[in-house]
């Protein structure tokens, strides 16, 4: 059997996703446009044609319904028939939509079937984030005493003069454009280029004293058993020390100018999810030691104007923009991941600026 499935978490409430799944006028700007079918209880005709996976209209039956968890569908599109399931289940941070569609007659070849679960995961992990920040911060009002705008599947039977969907689509032209600027703009991070390393000072080289001139002037006057002896000992450490003892020592320190060993205890960094505003970092504390570590500490510093919203998996004490973790021990060749999120950072942000474990920087950064 051939199934799609396609998972995203979401820093919302399930009633508030729960709505922008059940809404036709939200529903359009997220995924695609859908009309009831006059006549028909419960039947509905998405505008699949135009998606990448799809081939034609999906006519879909509403089978099951639980708000706010879960609602499902049975999609007849070209020839094919499968079962659409989208189910919302609340989570710490918010709640986790699973979209899963199982085909029970027909098939999808490999292509279509990657570049439908691709056109799901665009739909669930860019615009429906977006549409779902723009409802929580009330920028716009879809009601606004409109009759059909806001009516929410299945639909018996439309009363009334119901907008043609031309008309729909031309009544927010300047809101769908700018939303989809602000999703798809994309980031630029500026890479600092570090200066060269100076070259290694060479040792001085010892010149010759004036008393190695002095020795042999003075050496035809001594007795040949003693001056000769006398002058024969600076004679062989002279050259020793200067020309010999440069080339002697460099070697000996370079050797030894061994890197040190790497901390047992190692974190790294990565952005799990991101929204509109905001993002969610994970941190993986690793203990590759020998030894069990009693505990560990990460300080994360957040971009100006971020709030921390929620944290899984470790203690946490923050000073403005400065937030330290602190977690369990580690065990020797284990690891530990925390999570956390932050909003109210503009679009380019999607990163903290900073994260260290003691004085090591957080690999992934």
């Amino acid at each position: 059997m051939i199934e799609i499935d396609v998972q995203v978490d979401l820093f919302h409430p399930a009633d508030r996703v729960w709505h922008a799944l059940t809404d036709r006028a939200l529903l359009a700007r997220w995924f695609t446009e859908v009309e009831p079918m006059a006549g028909s209880r419960g039947r509905l005709l998405l505008f699949t044609a135009g998606l990448p996976g799809f081939d034609a209209a999906v006519d879909a039956e509403v089978t099951d319904r639980r708000e706010p968890e879960l609602i499902a569908l049975r999609c007849l599109e070209g020839g094919r028939r499968s079962r659409l399931a989208c189910a919302v289940a609340p989570t710490a941070e918010g709640c986790r939509l699973s979209v899963r569609e199982v085909l029970e007659h027909g098939s999808w070849n490999d292509e279509q079937r990657e570049r439908r679960e691709e056109s799901y995961r665009q739909a669930l992990t860019g615009r429906l984030p977006a549409i779902l920040d723009w409802l929580a911060f009330r920028q716009v009002d879809l009601s606004r005493g409109e009759p059909g705008m806001t009516a929410e599947m299945p639909v018996t039977e439309v009363v009334g003069d119901e907008p043609a969907p031309a008309a729909r689509r031309r009544r927010w032209p300047l809101l769908v454009a700018g939303l989809t600027g602000v999703v798809l703009a994309a980031g630029a991070a500026a890479w600092a280029v570090l200066p060269a390393e100076p070259d290694p000072v060479a040792g001085p080289v010892a010149t010759p004293s004036p008393t190695a001139t002095a020795t042999p002037s003075r050496t035809p006057r001594a007795t040949p058993s003693a001056r000769p002896t006398r002058s024969a000992t600076p004679t062989p450490s002279r050259p020793s020390r200067t020309p010999s003892a440069t080339p002697s020592a460099t070697p000996s320190r370079t050797p030894t100018s061994i890197a040190p060993p790497a901390p047992a205890m190692t974190a790294r960094y990565r952005t799990v999810s991101t929204r509109l505003l905001g993002f969610t970092g994970e941190v993986v504390v690793d203990n590759s030691g020998s030894a069990a570590v009693d505990g560990w500490t990460v300080v994360v510093t957040l971009a100006e104007g971020g709030s921390l919203t929620d944290v899984s998996g470790a203690e946490h004490r923050r000073d403005g923009q400065v937030v330290t973790f602190t977690g369990p021990p580690v065990p020797p060749g284990r690891s530990r991941t925390f999570t956390f999120a932050v909003r109210d950072v503009d679009q380019l942000t999607r990163a903290p600026e900073d994260c260290s474990l003691g004085e090591n920087p957080c690999a992934g950064l």
